[in-house]
């Protein structure tokens, strides 16, 4: 059965892409190390500039476009979220912290009575 969303397929303009964006994601740590002799400020304009290039050849390419598509999404996704008023966030976090002493209490005496069961009784040993 298809799906009904089928994954584009990548053409060879898209894998040279994504080549290119390799070889200039490496060129730009390479020209980092191989302008050791210049200013400091001048190797790293040149380092930012050359990832700069490398993520914009990576954003032409099919995955590029699919990351901005799915963040977009996310984005519009996130904008549909009702947040929860400040005191229903108060009331919520009181809830869940009452649980966890609950709970933290409640694995303490089963930790004892199993603790007292098997040293005490089975075992024999006094404390």
């Amino acid at each position: 059965m298809a799906s009904p969303n089928p994954e584009p397929v990548s053409s060879a303009a898209d894998k040279a892409k994504l080549g290119a964006a390799l070889v200039v994601f490496l060129a730009a740590f390479g020209s980092y190390y191989a302008l050791h002799s210049q200013q400091t400020w001048l190797r790293v304009v040149a380092l930012l500039v050359l990832l700069l290039a490398a993520g914009g050849l990576f954003l032409l390419a099919l995955p590029g476009k699919a990351l901005i598509a799915y963040t977009r999404d996310s984005v519009r996704e996130a904008r549909k979220v009702v947040w929860p008023q400040r005191k229903e966030a108060i009331q919520m976090t009181a809830i869940v912290f009452g649980f966890v002493v609950l709970m933290a209490l409640f694995l303490w005496i089963v930790d004892k009575i199993l603790e007292w069961g098997l040293y005490d009784v089975i075992l024999g040993w006094k404390h």
